[in-house]
């Protein structure tokens, strides 16, 4: 028959249980407030206050007037004045901004003349959901500006169509298909989540099935060890990366416009950043079950903040903050932009160097935490 003392006995064995393995008891508990909070406070599918480039060839009443309504509006926030196409370009392309807005010459003439001068709004529609929202609020903030002066004008030119019009160029993915997005994106959200999962549970697994006390018997030293354990998983990347990108090409027909090298060497850094995370996560956890639950507790974040699944100009200001500081961020940007904008290295060289900071910080932790001995 049932014995409610021996329920209570093995209920108090696993409270114990559950007491000495306080990593797990940790991450059980943070997993769901991280979760409350991401999801709360800095998830965002509409971005506000995007960063905008101008370039005036007109410099009036009328230009002043819609550049006031839009950094009033919460979608554009202008960072930049450009003085050439050329200029605008680079910074589209290197995603320092997310929109160009150009006010072509002779523009105040026209407009009174009653022309139906152009707005010029070149847009980074490589993600389709962040520029969304801006497009669609672009001619109503520019109707706005140009209220007052309807009501100066000449009665044939105050009815429809508006005495102006707004010209979008969806750059980079004009069609908004979502998938342009999204799959070079996958072979970050890839390598992350399998070479971080598979590195962090290398060393505790020898450690589990006691053969990590004969190679700490040997002569090698803590460096030559983390290295020979990571290296062979570089190859794992590389085949991994090799697969996103010929289905990317064949399957989903994503472009691949930029240069090769630069793109090889973001491949190759984030690679290493990840097994070297991992790496690192071998020196803390103690069993395979604890690697994979602190794999979980980094995956989540990364998937999150990265700005793969949501606009990273949509999130509050510490939420990027904590984006900044994981290289998948930096690594996403890379991608879209050498795939889909033809980006070269002087215009990924921005993020190139925070992921080698992160490389190395990580390289050097995994030392320091290395012991040559199990205590």
């Amino acid at each position: 028959m049932m014995s409610f003392s021996r329920i209570r006995a093995v209920f108090l064995k696993e409270l114990v249980q559950m007491r000495r393995d306080r990593p797990t008891f940790a991450i059980m508990i943070m997993v769901p407030i991280m979760q409350l909070t991401l999801f709360g406070f800095a998830i965002d599918t509409d971005p506000r206050h995007l960063p905008t480039a101008v370039e005036l060839r007109d410099d009036g009443p009328l230009t002043r007037s819609l550049l006031a309504s839009m950094r009033q509006s919460d979608y554009f926030r202008i960072v930049a004045q450009v003085s050439t196409d050329e200029e605008g370009e680079r910074l589209l392309r290197s995603g320092e901004v997310s929109y160009l807005i150009v006010i072509p010459e002779n523009f105040e003439r026209e407009f009174v003349r009653g022309e139906r001068p152009q707005i010029l709004i070149a847009a980074d529609a490589s993600d389709p959901v962040a520029a969304s929202g801006p497009i669609a609020a672009a001619n109503e903030i520019a109707r706005r500006a140009f209220a007052p002066e309807l009501d100066r004008l000449p009665k044939r030119l105050r009815g429809a169509p508006a005495p102006f019009e707004a010209v979008i160029h969806r750059q980079y993915n004009p069609a908004g298909e979502t998938s342009m997005n999204i799959v070079p994106g996958l072979l970050g959200i890839i390598l992350t989540m399998t070479l971080i999962m598979i590195t962090s549970i290398a060393l505790t697994r020898e450690v589990e099935r006691g053969t990590i006390e004969s190679l700490l018997s040997t002569p090698v030293h803590a460096s030559e060890i983390m290295i020979g354990k990571t290296t062979p998983y570089i190859l794992v990347g590389v085949i991994q990366t090799a697969i996103v990108l010929i289905a990317a090409r064949l399957i989903f027909h994503i472009p691949f416009a930029g240069a090769v090298w630069p793109f090889l060497l973001a491949i190759l850094l984030f690679i290493f950043t990840n097994l070297m995370l991992g790496y690192l996560i071998s020196t803390v956890a103690k069993t395979q079950m604890q690697a994979m639950q602190m794999t979980f507790f980094i995956f989540l974040p990364s998937i999150l903040l990265s700005g793969f699944m949501f606009p990273f100009a949509a999130m509050p200001v510490w939420a990027q903050a904590i984006g900044e500081a994981l290289p998948i961020t930096h690594f996403l940007r890379i991608v879209r932009e050498v795939m889909l904008k033809g980006a070269g290295f002087a215009e990924i060289r921005g993020d190139i160097w925070p992921i080698m900071a992160i490389v190395t910080i990580l390289a050097l932790a995994s030392l320091a935490r290395f012991r040559r001995t199990l205590d």
